[in-house]
């Protein structure tokens, strides 16, 4: 183990460019002290310990980290699909499980303290959660259904002035699927939501109206 953060999570499995990683670590240190973080979508966990080291940087209690995967895999991680890893399938059942892969990545990180990791699926999860966050990231499934799903149940527990980024944001149709796009522009048309950064495919946005708990539209 070791206080790198930074290195593990370039050596991750994942696909996140290193400058929209550090820009979700540089968010996470501005918000953190305000309340817990909650990412959408773990896989192996590259972006989760980009969080992590921002709360072990902060620390105190409230600098924690929540990260919400099944752990199954998203459609565009099965077999067939363009991002199958064959070395995340269970022999034994044929299926993805990311989970072991995760756990062992957080573990050589030295960051477990700090991150609750939360396995499950989205809409559940989020239909039983009631607490505040300060930071909301959303990569998750990018089919049109879950993308929504994970804006609809997550997006109104962020805080006033509390921050939603979402990872895979593409205008235009060639360079990528379009469901984050349209979540963008979902929580833009709110009115309870405002843009604050771009860098990438990662956009930025910040909650200017309505308190935690409150409907985001």
């Amino acid at each position: 183990m070791t206080d790198d953060w930074h290195a593990h999570a370039l050596a991750a499995k994942g696909f996140m460019p290193e400058d929209e990683g550090l820009l979700l670590h540089r968010r996470a240190l501005e918000r953190l002290p305000h309340g817990p973080a909650l990412e959408v979508g773990t896989y192996c966990g590259k972006s989760a310990l980009h969080l992590a080291g921002a709360a072990r940087i902060v620390g105190g209690p409230q600098a924690v980290v929540f990260t919400v995967d099944h752990h199954r895999g998203s459609e565009e991680n099965q077999a067939g699909w363009e991002h199958h890893d064959t070395s995340l399938v269970d022999p034994e059942t044929g299926r993805m499980d990311t989970l072991p892969i995760f756990r062992r990545t957080l573990e050589r990180s030295g960051l477990e303290e700090h991150v609750v990791a939360v396995v499950g699926a989205s809409t559940t999860v989020s239909a039983h959660w009631r607490t505040p966050l300060s930071l909301l990231f959303i990569d998750g499934g990018h089919a049109e259904v879950h993308a929504q799903n994970d804006y609809s149940g997550w997006a109104r527990w962020i805080m006033r002035d509390g921050l939603l980024v979402i990872h895979d944001v593409f205008p235009d149709p060639a360079d990528g699927g379009q469901p984050p796009y349209h979540v963008f522009l979902r929580a833009l048309e709110s009115g309870s939501f405002e843009e604050v950064e771009a860098l990438g495919s990662m956009r930025v946005l910040r909650r200017v109206a309505g308190e935690a708990g409150a409907p985001v539209g």
